[in-house]
């Protein structure tokens, strides 16, 4: 039985995740349960697993979570703060450690469970993004296997099974488009909270499903694909599919491309992740190819959506400004959903701090902690002059 830690348990991944493991439960033990401030539901979870330990990052979400198991032999440890989240990634109880938290702030802890042994099925993107190389290198020093849950570099690596990485030709990645697909820039000016979170295939939590539509999430995806499998840039190429079937293929030097399909549903990903090399049935739908529709692809429109291209500039830049360029998105998307910004506002802030950044090396996590401070810090002074 394998016993997992769940990072971001609350999330839409980390409730994913849990729905797999309850499918299973022959298969997996929950050791441990950690989020940021759901207290509530993260309660119920802690009820339901009964994990060894079970971390909430938020001070005062730990301290309602403590009232509201005050009395309840639930047989859990329970803890709180931001270190807490850090260390019980490294807790000795567990062998995989999912990492669904969350932005930059999963950094911290995946870097923990990496330097403690565990094998990561890393659903956090933003950790590959920037700090791709101190993140690959411990992991082989490590002896750590990094099993991906994100759909399409779960594909890429179905579709390698048995292939070797140097007679890949081309990475290509899928892209639904998102709720914008086909509009231009003039149609998006005004485009409300509302409009952009309506995503057509997926559902994923606030902040990836504005990603979606602006196609950042893509240009994350390609940065952590080019670390997962150490290809050139000039070797990952996005193709638009709005369908969300093919969830990505490899092309090979021969010619030979393999797509690796499925149901647009993170379950298939969350459990291959957790039950590699092995199978299992399914806990999500399969493909019924008798009414499958028509599968299309579309060559995507940076100009349109600036995100695809920013995160290129910045993966090819290298250095800390793939830290720069995630820093300056996160904020601008939090200033998004909170009202503070127009949509297209995103893409000006973030290729306004790309300027302004000079690019470092990005030898240790501490380069990388100072550099997301100070990115922060720039486009959050451009958020009053963007303001509605």
């Amino acid at each position: 039985m394998k016993r997992l830690a769940v990072l971001g348990s609350t999330g839409s991944i980390g409730t994913q995740t849990l729905e797999v493991v309850r499918r299973h439960p022959d298969l997996f033990h929950i050791s441990v349960l950690a989020a940021n401030t759901s207290d509530e539901l993260f309660a119920a979870q802690v009820e339901e697993f009964h994990p060894e330990l079970a971390v909430l990052a938020d001070e005062a979400a730990y301290r309602r979570l403590q009232e509201r198991l005050a009395g309840r032999a639930v047989g859990t440890e329970l803890a709180g703060g931001r270190q807490a989240f850090i260390d019980a990634a490294a807790h000795p109880g567990v062998d995989m450690v999912v990492t669904s938290m969350m932005g930059f702030s999963g950094l911290a802890p995946t870097l923990r469970a990496i330097e403690a042994g565990k094998d990561i099925a890393l659903a956090n993107k933003e950790t590959l993004v920037v700090a791709g190389e101190i993140i690959m290198r411990r992991a082989k020093e490590c002896g750590v296997h990094i099993l991906p849950v994100d759909s399409e570099h779960c594909a890429f690596f179905q579709c390698l099974q048995g292939e070797r990485l140097k007679s890949i030709a081309r990475l290509l990645l899928t892209c639904s488009g998102g709720p914008f697909r086909g509009k231009q820039r003039e149609e998006l000016g005004g485009a409300t909270v509302d409009q952009v979170l309506a995503h057509p295939t997926w559902n994923m939590g606030r902040k990836i499903t504005v990603d979606s539509a602006s196609l950042v999430n893509k240009g994350l995806e390609v940065i952590e694909a080019k670390w997962l499998y150490g290809v050139d840039y000039d070797k990952i190429q996005v193709v638009v599919h709005p369908q969300s079937i093919v969830h990505s293929m490899v092309e090979f030097q021969d010619g030979a491309v393999i797509a690796q399909l499925g149901a647009p549903d993170m379950k298939l990903p969350i459990q291959y992740a957790l039950t590699y090399p092995e199978r299992q049935a399914p806990a999500f739908e399969r493909l019924d190819f008798w009414h499958m529709q028509a599968l299309t692809f579309e060559k995507p429109d940076t100009e349109t959506f600036r995100g695809l291209a920013f995160a290129y500039e910045a993966g090819r830049a290298g250095g800390t400004m793939p830290c720069t360029f995630n820093a300056a998105n996160e904020v601008a998307v939090a200033a998004f959903l909170r009202g503070e910004i127009h949509f297209l506002d995103i893409y000006d802030i973030i290729e306004q701090t790309m300027s302004a950044r000079a690019v470092h090396p990005a030898a240790s996590l501490e380069d990388l902690l100072e550099e997301d401070r100070e990115a922060r810090a720039f486009a959050a002074s451009l958020l009053k002059k963007k303001g509605r």
